[in-house]
């Protein structure tokens, strides 16, 4: 699916739409094919953890929540050879309204609760020996 920008990401200002494709219940991929490729992996933070947050009233004017029969929130990872040594920011959330095909970063104020590099490897089942 093919998302219109609101908000541009930090250094990827040029970037107007993106595609978001599903790859299973827990990861995506976000990609561009505008100049400067860019492709992010995204993981479903609900999948690993209790998340909430608010949305602001700009990004829900901005994206048109109010008429939003579908929404997906992402999150960035940065992948490791070591998929559980990879990181999640769980501060900086991507909210999409499938229902318009909109689509913006939120960076949280309470990021004293959610960190921008925390270990896949925290939200894993520990081995017992």
């Amino acid at each position: 699916m093919t998302f219109n920008l609101k908000i541009p990401f930090l250094g990827f200002e040029n970037i107007k739409t993106m595609e978001l494709q599903k790859i299973d219940d827990v990861f995506a991929r976000l990609t561009t094919s505008q100049r400067n490729d860019a492709t992010f992996t995204l993981i479903n933070p609900f999948i690993l953890r209790d998340y909430q947050f608010e949305i602001p009233t700009q990004i829900e004017h901005l994206l048109q929540l109010d008429d939003a029969q579908e929404l997906l929130i992402y999150n960035t990872v940065v992948l490791n050879s070591k998929i559980e040594e990879s990181t999640i920011n769980f501060a900086a959330p991507i909210v999409f309204n499938v229902t318009n095909k909109s689509m913006a970063q939120i960076i949280l104020s309470n990021s004293d609760i959610y960190g921008i590099d925390e270990k896949l490897s925290s939200f894993l089942p520990k081995e017992q020996s």
